[in-house]
């Protein structure tokens, strides 16, 4: 085993060992806030992945996603409805990631997590900040960021993109009565990234989307099948892994997946598989088109600029 390999199992061991104590201190603690599924999708995607886009600006590691929370968690003290705040909170988020030129897709999670939880402890806020200042602080210390430039082209127009979008997908779901799916936040991150991407196509969005339910779908059933949370997310890991090789994928939201039964209202569980389904067949789609639509535009564009 040359020495590339051995340093990604130790990744991925380090990153299933952190995933794993949130686990386990939920259990010891009866305290469902100490899982957080997008600390998951966080730590894979840094650790092992090294993901640029989430290396680039260390501060926006801890900063961002513990504002958001922030966010969530005042949005969801208002006596709304839940899509309505949830409506609300997607706002401020996006608003907030402009005023601080960024657009670290964690952020989006981190600050829907309240109204999921229908969290109303600030101590929820106290627990986002630790996680994700060890994250950064791991980055920093391994210079994980090293070579990185940290200034990257963002642009704003996939918000107001994004945001129409997902407000679209709550009416739909308002309208069918089922408002709990209008936010899974795994999707939301993964259609956020994907609208940034300068080229995506059916083929990318099919494979996201089986992933993605395939994800929900373990988790689900082991999260019914087996007593012990702990175990359920040790076998939800190895499941995940074995997928990513198989489908020879880089998505870090299906190790946050499997955490989402934890949190998730009790009532809500049983059609997560369903709802992500569902939800991944209209998100995606809708990404799909949009970019074929743009590459078109840019490609007559170019013929136009050519023809002259």
């Amino acid at each position: 085993m040359n020495i590339a390999k051995r340093g990604t199992m130790f990744s991925y061991i380090m990153a299933f060992a952190l995933i794993t104590m949130m686990v386990v201190a939920c259990v010891l603690f009866d305290n469902h806030e100490f899982i957080l599924p997008e600390i998951a999708a966080m730590v894979i995607a840094m650790w092992v992945y090294r993901d640029p886009n989430w290396l680039r600006c260390p501060l926006h590691i801890c900063f961002a996603p513990t504002a958001t929370s922030v966010i969530g968690l005042t949005v969801n003290h208002l006596h709304f409805a839940y899509l309505c705040k949830a409506g609300i909170a997607f706002a401020c988020i996006m608003i907030f990631l402009r005023l601080i030129q960024s657009n670290f897709a964690p952020s989006l999670a981190t600050g829907l997590l309240p109204l999921i939880t229908n969290a109303h402890d600030w101590k929820l806020v106290l627990i986002v900040f630790i996680s994700t200042f060890t994250l950064m602080l791991v980055v920093l210390v391994f210079r994980m960021n090293a070579g990185l430039d940290k200034r990257v082209e963002i642009r704003y127009k996939y918000s107001f993109v994004f945001l129409a979008l997902i407000l679209f997908w709550m009416g739909i779901c308002w309208a069918a009565g089922f408002e709990q799916a209008a936010v899974i936040p795994p999707i939301i991150v993964v259609a956020y990234e994907s609208l940034q991407k300068p080229n995506y196509g059916g083929k990318a969005a099919l494979k996201q989307g089986i992933a993605l339910t395939v994800s929900a779908t373990v988790g689900t059933l082991l999260f019914f099948g087996l007593n012990s949370w702990i175990m359920v997310t040790l076998l939800s890991l190895f499941f995940m892994l074995i997928m990513e090789w198989i489908m020879k994928i880089r998505m870090p939201a299906i190790y946050a997946f499997p955490l989402l039964p934890f949190i998730f209202p009790p009532d809500v569980v049983p059609a997560l598989p369903l709802a992500t389904l569902i939800t991944s067949l209209f998100v995606f789609t809708f990404v799909t088109i949009y970019k074929k639509m743009e590459g078109l535009a840019r490609d007559r564009a170019e013929n136009t600029e050519v023809s002259m």
